[in-house]
């Protein structure tokens, strides 16, 4: 029955978060088909977005975990209050992610990219910055529908969002349908055009009468400050984690592109195939997160532990799939991104099958640090786990990738790095997990404990 529940919770949430990633990586193939400099700049373009985003968006999602403790600890008037605390973070937040504007410019240039590649990550990154405030508003009602373990409400914000993209990203990138040919700014526009498409369907979906009523939402929409900080409390070191990881690959593509733009293409291509099937395990976590967050609340801590390695074992069944076929089939994913008038890819065929190799590696131990870190999230352990990331990820693999580039070290010594953040992520989150601590925590007031 729990294998049941947790399949049943965590299907939407893996399908919706895969449509994010089928949505980006149709633009990275509609882009790679336009010019092979667009894929690249495309790519490191969102990683500069993503990079402060990742932060508030994790803040924003947050919500979820108010939400199943809240339910789970049958104190269900408060849910509407902190899903209110959580749009207003929301427009707060996305308001003031447009004074990037100004100085996309500068923030592209610290790059150190060749002045063509930057020209195009400004065009993009411009884009993306207006589409932070829908963004974020997906997010949290995200957050709200799957905290409240109605995963399937959220599919329809994030296929809308993807059916949108993939045809008006078609029309405004090749100039089709009346739409101007804009490349790369092309498909910036279209993000955010789909961005607030799937804003007003969550916003629609969130404010119907029948969930209005049932968690008194009109009645709770007063500003709660000591809810409010609580939110950005817990919610804002469980986006640090992920904003230093984001961070830390961002850089890493940096410096690919120091190495030669041939290392960045072939990183960017592979960081693409990863993404693709890393996603999945972002939506198995949620759902384990979710299920941890909702026993706490009931204090049952034993039902959280045994939903927490139910996930694991799952994970690593999938990602186990996933490392096989990539190992043994690289030219079926690099074939996507490649055409015949690209002879840069296929001269780095090589190149990334074997970081592919690297890739398949590393994602067992990025199963059990995905899942245990969603675990410890879900309960409020987020200060040990933005602590384990920002440590080493700056230590094992950013400064050795930058010594390697400094001393002409070999690029692929650097996907070694990579790999070896990712174990020892998962290893010290293990070591946590099995400690036991997270148990006794929760993020509600202590009250409804």
């Amino acid at each position: 029955m729990k294998f049941k529940q947790l399949l049943v919770l965590a299907w939407p949430l893996i399908l919706s978060n895969s449509f994010t990633t089928i949505q980006v990586t149709i633009d990275r193939i509609y882009l790679s088909r336009y010019s092979p400099e667009s894929l690249a700049a495309a790519t490191s373009g969102l990683m500069i977005f993503w990079t402060p985003f990742i932060l508030l968006q994790c803040t924003a999602s947050y919500v979820s975990t108010f939400v199943a403790q809240y339910q789970g600890a049958q104190k269900t008037e408060r849910i509407g209050a902190i899903l209110w605390q959580a749009i207003y973070f929301c427009f707060l937040s996305g308001c003031l992610f447009l004074f990037l504007l100004p100085i996309s410019r500068k923030i592209v240039a610290l790059t150190g990219h060749s002045s063509s590649i930057q020209l195009l990550e400004e065009q993009y990154f411009y884009c993306l910055c207006w589409m932070a405030l829908p963004n974020l508003l997906v997010a949290t009602v995200s957050g709200f529908f799957s905290g409240l373990e109605k995963t399937k409400v959220i599919l329809w914000m994030n296929g809308v969002g993807l059916v949108a993209n993939s045809v008006i990203g078609l029309c405004w990138i090749f100039g089709y349908a009346g739409f101007p040919r804009a490349g790369i700014e092309g498909a910036g526009w279209a993000l955010v055009a789909s961005s607030w498409i799937s804003a007003l369907v969550a916003i629609g979906l969130v404010f119907q009468p029948s969930i209005t009523k049932a968690y008194a939402i009109w009645e709770q929409y007063r500003f709660d400050w000591n809810l409010f900080f609580r939110l950005i409390r817990y919610g804002s070191p469980a986006g640090l984690q992920w904003l230093i990881d984001c961070l830390a690959f961002t850089l890493f593509l940096l410096l690919a592109e120091w190495f030669s733009t041939e290392a960045l293409i072939a990183t960017s291509i592979a960081y693409a195939i990863n993404s693709v099937f890393y996603v999945p395990l972002i939506g198995l976590g949620q759902a384990v997160s979710i299920l941890v967050g909702n026993n706490l609340g009931k204090n049952k801590p034993e039902q959280a532990s045994c939903s927490a390695i139910l996930g694991l074992r799952l994970a690593l069944v999938y990602m186990a799939v996933f490392a096989i076929i990539l190992i043994f089939f690289p030219k079926m994913f690099i074939s996507v991104f490649t055409v015949d008038d690209n002879p840069l890819s296929f001269d780095q065929l090589d190149e990334i099958k074997n970081i592919l190799i690297f890739v398949a590696l590393y994602s067992l131990f990025d199963a059990v640090a995905t899942i245990l870190g969603f675990t410890l999230r879900g309960a409020g352990d987020t200060l040990f786990v933005s602590f384990v990331a920002c440590s080493l990820a700056w230590l094992v693999m950013v400064v050795p990738t930058y010594y390697l580039w400094k001393y002409n070290g070999e690029f692929l010594w650097a996907w070694a790095f990579a790999s070896l953040y990712i174990a020892l992520q998962a290893i010290f989150f293990g070591i946590r997990f099995r400690g036991g601590k997270w148990k006794s925590m929760r993020v509600i007031e202590p009250v409804l404990d």
